[in-house]
């Protein structure tokens, strides 16, 4: 039996229901409600009892030749890769939410901006840890600056409070899951919770023009925590990825209303820090072996950053019934169809043999500029050729086994030079109407070591 101040709420799209609904008729998501106290009816207007949101009067409509946009109104975080995901900075009044497994290094990288930047005024609001162990780390880190100011604080009054009477450059809130409201029954953490607290800091950033960052846990399926709803209010996402087992750190931008979506910053984690890698291409390629078979080198793009990458396969005999198929780093499908136009279109047999695919270092692709690189990886470990790994791969497979244009080709071509590569293989049929080079030609003559 359903209480009377009870009431459910979907934690997709926020939508509510007096009682529990297997899918929400609003997003058709399923088992996404969850049970809350209703609000109170005191909790209508309260934006006016906080120092900074008090009401005002409705705002004048403007016209787009009255309102003055001024590109000084970015500043600089002093940490190149994350002002590179920013789009060129941080844009002051900007929202920004930062998402990323536990101990992945959320909480040092928005901390280092006050030693990469000493004189920018930041106020560090910390719910999940003390003053004391902030500063431990900030002397790990290496951080002397005067401007950084840090209190422990969960009541999203209190926050706003002092950042309305500060006034300072940047406010980090770490994390948006303990940060409550007083006005609200609800658990901080709750949809209820975060929906109100997010939309407060909003208006905070929107009126008087600060910056702010909060920091977001994420469920075990890897999507930030809280209503979809968050994501949609605030500016920019950025997802801080990295691997247990490796060191290198991934900073993604999902949202940017203030940049390009999809640039990636790569950080490199370390004893005193997170250390930035402006080369991700040689960090990537240091550990390579150029006479081993079964090793490619391709390029893919993330965002508008080229990446070059090793490509490992492994094939051999099959000693039981059905041959194994193992992939890390690449999707296993995209992997399986691969095999399957090899086979089909250019004869060499993968269907009695065990097939291993790495990518090395860790990482996680989905670019099919690859597809080429790991088909040349593959021949190479089924006949145990090495390859020429002075050269490059590009090119995009498709099921007739043709070879397709990959998109921003200079920009790839210009960071192979960079690192030495004397020589790429790629389509130069520019003429839409003439048929795309084939993939058995490209491995006859790898084959044949004629490439």
């Amino acid at each position: 039996m359903v209480k009377s101040n009870q009431i459910f709420i979907c934690t997709s799209c926020g939508h509510e229901s007096p009682k529990w609904l297997g899918i929400c008729p609003g997003c058709k998501e399923w088992n996404s409600f969850v049970e809350e106290e209703k609000k109170s009816n005191k909790t209508k207007s309260h934006k006016a009892k906080i120092p900074g949101l008090e009401l005002e009067q409705t705002p004048t409509p403007l016209t787009l030749n009255n309102i003055s946009a001024k590109e000084t109104s970015r500043f600089q975080t002093g940490i190149a890769e994350l002002d590179r995901v920013l789009g060129g900075g941080c844009m002051r009044g900007s929202y920004i939410l930062i998402g990323g497994a536990p101990g992945v290094g959320k909480s040092t990288l928005t901390l280092q901006i006050a030693k990469s930047e000493p004189y920018l005024s930041i106020l560090y609001c910390a719910g999940e840890e003390s003053v004391m162990q902030i500063k431990q780390r900030a002397k790990r880190i290496g951080i002397i600056s005067e401007k950084l100011l840090l209190i422990n604080e969960t009541r999203i009054e209190a926050i706003i409070e002092q950042a309305h009477k500060l006034q300072p450059d940047l406010l980090i809130v770490d994390s948006i899951q303990t940060v409550y409201r007083d006005e609200l029954s609800s658990m901080p953490g709750s949809v209820a919770q975060i929906k109100e607290c997010a939309a407060l800091l909003q208006q905070l950033a929107k009126k008087s023009s600060l910056s702010i960052m909060i920091i977001g846990h994420i469920t075990k399926e890897g999507d930030i925590a809280g209503p979809r709803v968050l994501e949609h209010m605030v500016d920019t996402v950025l997802s801080f990825e990295g691997d247990d087992y490796y060191t290198y750190r991934m900073l993604r931008s999902i949202k940017n209303r203030f940049g390009p979506a999809h640039e990636v910053g790569v950080f490199e984690m370390k004893q005193d820090g997170l250390d930035q890698v402006p080369n991700p291409s040689a960090f990537f390629l240091a550990e390579r072996n150029k006479e081993m078979s079964g090793s490619a080198i391709g390029c893919i793009m993330e965002g508008s950053r080229p990446m070059l990458i090793e490509l490992q396969a492994l094939v051999s005999p099959s000693a039981y019934g059905t041959p194994q198929r193992t992939v890390t780093g690449m999707d296993r499908n995209r992997v399986l169809l691969l095999l399957a136009v090899l086979e089909k279109r250019t004869g060499f047999k993968f269907s009695d043999k065990d097939v291993y695919v790495n990518v090395a270092g860790g990482l996680k692709i989905k670019d099919p500029s690859a597809d080429l690189a790991l088909c040349i990886a593959l021949i190479s470990s089924l006949l145990d050729m090495s390859i020429d790994n002075n050269k490059l791969w590009l090119g995009e497979v498709g099921l007739g086994g043709e070879l397709r244009r990959v998109n921003q080709l200079e920009r790839r071509i210009k960071e192979a030079e960079k690192l030495g590569f004397a020589h790429a293989w790629i389509n130069n049929n520019h003429d839409s109407k003439n048929s795309p080079s084939h993939l058995k030609d490209v491995l006859q003559s790898f084959v044949q070591k004629k490439p």
